[in-house]
């Protein structure tokens, strides 16, 4: 995989930790320059522009004009767009104790932001012809759960907006795909404040309980893990996808039954 992307630039949201810092080192080991887009830094994301290859850029996505800030930041070159920011807070009480604030905020985060980058970006991408966008989505796109009620549903409207993006700019050599991810080795499930604590406050199982479940919900008996995302998303992003265009892919380990 190592030089498929050289001497290209990708910016990357929401690369401070969990699947855009995998991201983001992995486009860096395939030879890209890197913008790496996070509210705050992290240890892993200062290791990985100390290394070289990767820039970050401190931008709350959002806030007004960041979207284009963060494009300004990159340059007038950009080849490739990983939309990853997102949030997804478990809400154990139910729909109807979810606040109109909430829902806001969450469709902010998870589909207004990719909207003003893709905004943003896409002009450039336009001008020289190619491009590749890959946004990052979810199984609860297309697996609705309430216990991420409105996560699901900024989900459901982010794989959407992808495909719609794909049919006006794909003949326009900017190919827009999407990948969906089962539940991930992140902090969103596993750290603090997390899915596993969410949910394990109101089930009353340990939060291990409620991560033991869901592994074993999938064929494969395990969460996928953040590297693993960002090989997809790597490929997606190269000249080996240069046909896939309009794709949603699923890597979930089989958490979505197929028949």
């Amino acid at each position: 995989m190592t030089g498929e992307l050289q001497d290209r630039t990708a910016v990357v949201t929401g690369a401070s930790k969990g699947i855009g810092l995998a991201v983001a080192e992995a486009l860096v080991a395939a030879g890209a320059e890197v913008i790496a887009a996070a509210r705050t830094s992290s240890p892993g994301l200062d290791a990985l522009a100390k290394a070289g290859g990767a820039r970050w850029v401190g931008v709350d996505l959002t806030g007004p004009d960041s979207a284009e800030r963060l494009a300004d930041a990159a340059g007038r070159r950009i080849d490739v767009l990983v939309n990853n920011v997102g949030a997804a807070p478990a809400r154990p009480d139910g729909f109807l104790e979810v606040s109109d604030a909430e829902w806001r905020r969450t469709f902010e985060v998870n589909f207004f932001a990719t909207l003003a980058v893709t905004r943003a970006v896409l002009p450039r991408m336009l001008e020289a012809g190619r491009g590749s966008i890959v946004n990052i989505g979810s199984v609860n796109a297309e697996l609705p759960d309430p216990l991420v009620v409105d996560y699901s549903a900024a989900k459901a409207a982010l794989v959407n907006f992808s495909k719609a993006l794909s049919k006006e700019f794909g003949p326009r050599g900017v190919r827009v795909n999407s990948v969906s991810p089962g539940p991930v080795e992140t902090d969103l499930w596993l750290g603090g404040g997390g899915v596993a604590d969410t949910v394990s406050a109101s089930s009353g199982l340990r939060p291990d309980e409620v991560m033991a479940q869901a592994a074993a919900a999938t064929a494969s008996g395990r969460f996928s893990r953040p590297s693993e995302i960002a090989d997809l998303v790597v490929f997606l992003a190269g000249d080996r996808a240069a046909n896939i265009v309009g794709s949603d892919v699923r890597i979930d380990g089989g958490f979505v039954p197929t028949w």
